[in-house]
Parts: structure tokens; sequence; C-alpha cells
């Protein structure tokens, strides 16, 4: 089998991710399989977001299943395609709100991790910046007849920001932000640090009272637990003019607002999931797209899941007419199935390609190997239901692993000697009764 043409840096991610249970960040290209009719709804969101508009959609499958791979998919694809992206994956902190700031958590988490196709690991909010800010001096420049280091250059560039206040004055908190971001260009063009990072500051979310932010930026509003979305809205409209194509939001782990055990706290967090649905989806947002994922638990269960609560059901129930293996990809709620054979087949086979090539070597299983592999994993009781891409995935690499390390060691042994089985799938963490709400109610409030 010839090793795929891959760096060194994408197959160590894609290798250690992968056995430690997790999604690697660059390199799934290499190993992506299925889907297709998933992503190019996806694709479509995209062109949609990119044309104006606004999209939400729910990304559903059994725990293990890809819900975050397709979803890393999407944001690498997204970047390629000049949208800047951000994510966060919620926890008992990071929710949608919550009386400690969880909210605010969520969008402080979602602004670290600001991503661009030059800063893919994160911590892209000043390249943003900037790149808006050069592009304004260079119009402005251009339009005065000045140069980069003329003093009027500052008032000329500032004149054009006052031009997009006068645009988001529209939307709330609009002005407070094109003020903000003002003082960043004085501070970075008069050197003054002290301004740039208090700006900075500010559209991170990290101001705690609304009297310091006067102080330091002569703004009125901070962005705090309950308005976060309405500043990500802002900020979507902001980025599409220095040059993007959109901004794209991924959240992961739905499982963690499921889990809430006081059911106020979680019906708190589920009408902001339905604001941003009616927002998205009612043509008042532009160029942002929200992507939430979860477990068919955390949607469809009627006691404490998403259809709990009627707005939600309505808005996310199925299409009757998707009967008969008929599927309706433009759904708000994108469901994931199980890898086929072939998919899972296929799968190996890029994973071999993936293991030789990072090792430098052959890799010597051939189809009747895989074939093996798989017949043996499928043939275990149960193993249609539990049987996940991560499973596999991570007990395919382990066994490449001992066969490249131990050079004497026997393919055929291993798998029918030593009775390879796929482990039992892990538990799913959104399987919560009553009587274990106790062991979460220490996160909640």
């Amino acid at each position: 089998m010839t090793p795929a043409k891959i760096s060194q840096r994408e197959s160590s991610a894609l290798i250690n991710s992968l056995i430690a249970g997790v999604v690697p960040r660059i390199g799934l290209r290499h190993i992506a399989v299925g889907r297709q009719n998933e992503i190019k709804a996806f694709l479509h969101n995209l062109a949609t977001i990119e044309g104006g508009g606004a999209t939400f959609r729910l990304v559903s499958g059994q725990y293990g299943s890809g819900k975050s791979f397709l979803l890393q998919v999407i944001r690498n694809n997204a970047m390629d395609r000049g949208f800047v992206v951000a994510d966060a994956d919620l926890s008992p902190e990071r929710r949608l709100t919550g009386a400690k700031d969880q909210g605010l958590a969520t969008y402080r988490e979602l602004m670290q991790h600001l991503a661009i196709t030059t800063r893919p690991e994160g911590g892209a909010l000043e390249a943003i910046l900037q790149k808006w800010i050069n592009g304004l001096q260079t119009l402005a420049a251009k339009e005065n007849n000045l140069s980069a280091g003329d003093p009027e250059i500052i008032n000329a560039v500032s004149g054009k920001i006052l031009e997009i206040k006068s645009e988001l004055a529209e939307m709330s908190y609009g002005f407070a932000f094109a003020t903000v971001i003002d003082s960043y260009w004085r501070g970075m063009k008069t050197e003054d640090e002290s301004l740039k990072q208090s700006s900075l500051r500010w559209l991170r979310g990290e101001y705690a009272t609304k009297t310091e932010a006067k102080q330091n930026l002569s703004v009125d509003r901070i962005i705090d637990d309950q308005n976060w979305y309405e500043f990500l809205k802002v900020f979507a409209l902001f980025i599409i003019k220095a040059g993007y194509k959109g901004l794209l939001v991924f959240l992961d782990e739905g499982v963690n607002l499921y889990k809430i055990s006081h059911k106020q706290s979680r019906d708190s967090n589920y009408e902001k999931i339905l604001a941003i649905f009616n927002d998205t989806m009612q043509g008042k947002a532009q160029y942002i797209g929200v992507f939430l994922s979860g477990t068919p638990q955390f949607i469809y269960d009627e006691k404490r899941g998403l259809f709990n609560y009627d707005a939600l059901r309505l808005r996310l129930s199925d299409n009757r007419f998707g009967t008969q293996g008929f599927v309706d990809y433009t759904s708000p709620v994108t469901k994931l199935d199980q890898l086929t054979r072939e998919e899972i087949y296929l799968l190996m086979e890029r994973l071999c390609e993936v293991h030789s090539a990072h090792y430098t070597y052959s890799c010597s299983l051939g189809t009747q190997e895989l074939m093996a592999f798989l017949e043996t994993v499928l043939s275990r009781l149960g193993a249609d239901e539990l049987l996940t891409p991560r499973e596999i995935t991570r007990d395919f690499l382990g066994l490449l692993n001992i066969l490249h390390q131990n050079p004497e060691a026997s393919f055929n042994a291993l798998i029918n000697e030593q009775g390879y089985a796929v482990k039992s799938a892990e538990q799913d963490p959104e399987q919560v009764t009553d009587e274990s709400d106790a062991q979460f109610a220490k996160f909640d409030l």
C-alpha cells in the first residue's frame, strides 16, 4: 500500500489524537470517509452565510459517532474558504447562560479560539483587527492623498470608523463595538499599548464592570452573560468589512446542557438555543452560522432534552416524509448514522497509509487482512449497534502499533489467538436518570 503524501506534523497529530480518542485539528482530509451528503448540506449553509444569511444546525449522533470530527472537517473547510471560525466545548463551567457567568465563559473561549487560515489554532482576534485597520488606512490614505506616516492619517482612519459606527448603530451594542475598535486603532497608531490592551480586553469579554470600561475606553457597555451572542452578531458584520466571508461558531458537547440537574437552569439554556435558532432562521442575523452537537438523548428526550421544551420540539421535529430511507439534509438536525462496511474498510485503508507514512515503512496489510479485521469486529454480538468510528479507529491504530513495533508479531495470531474484540462502547454520559441528578448538582446553582 503506497504511503499517503502527508506531512509529519499532520500524521503525528492524527495518530496521537485518534489513539487518545480525541479529534485532531489538522490533517482530517487524509482520513475523512463517508458523510458526503452531510458535508454537502453544510457547504450549502456556508454559501447561505457568505450571501448575507445566517444558519443554525444541530448535529446528532451517538457518543463517538463522529460529531466532533464532522464539525472539525467543516471548520477547516470554512477557513480555507475565507471564513472566520470559533469553537468551544460546553462544560459545567461553559454553558449558554448561567448565574456564574457560564455564558460569558463560553464567549471568552470562542474568542480565544477565533481562527483564520493563517492562525488555524486560534488567537486570531488581533490579526483580524490589524487586517481591517490596514485596509482602512490604505483606503483613507488614497482618498486623502496621505502617506502612512502623516499625522493626519489617524483622523482620516477614525473618520472611516465613524462611518462604520453609523452603519452599526442600528444593531444592539454596535456603537460601543465601533468605539472600542476606534480606541484600538488610536492605541496602535500612537503606540499606546495600554489603550490597545484595554480594547482587546473589552472585545474578549474580560471587563467585569461598566465603570472600568468607561474609564478606560469611554464606553458604557460591556460583554456579559446575557448579551454575548448579540456581540457575536456585531462581530460577524465587522469581519465582513475586514474581507472575510462570515463567522462560524461551533459548540460541541451539548451533553453538558442535558446534564444540568436544575430544570430552571436547564430551561434557561434551552431558551438561549431557541433565541439563537429564531434569530438565525428568521433572517434577523447576517453572516453568521451556529453549529451545536449532541447525542440523540440531548435532542429528543422529552423529559429533559430539547424536546422537553415545546417551542424547540416544534422547530426541530423530523420531516414526517423522511421515511423508507429518505433523508432531508436541509433539516435543522443532522443525524449521523453508522458508517457502512465499505466506509469502515476505506477508513482502515487510509489509517494504514497515514501510519506507514508517519513511521516510514510499507504497510503489509492487504485486502484479506483488512476484511478479516472488519469481519472480526462486526461479528461480535451487538457490534452493529455499539461500533463507532472512535472505537474502530483507536483499536486499529493500536493493532498497527503492535505490528510495527514487533516485526515477529503475526496478524493472524493477534486477531485469532488473542481473541481480539472491540471494547464496549464508553458509557454514554447522557444516560442520566433522576436518581443520578445529584452527582451533577454541584455544578448547578
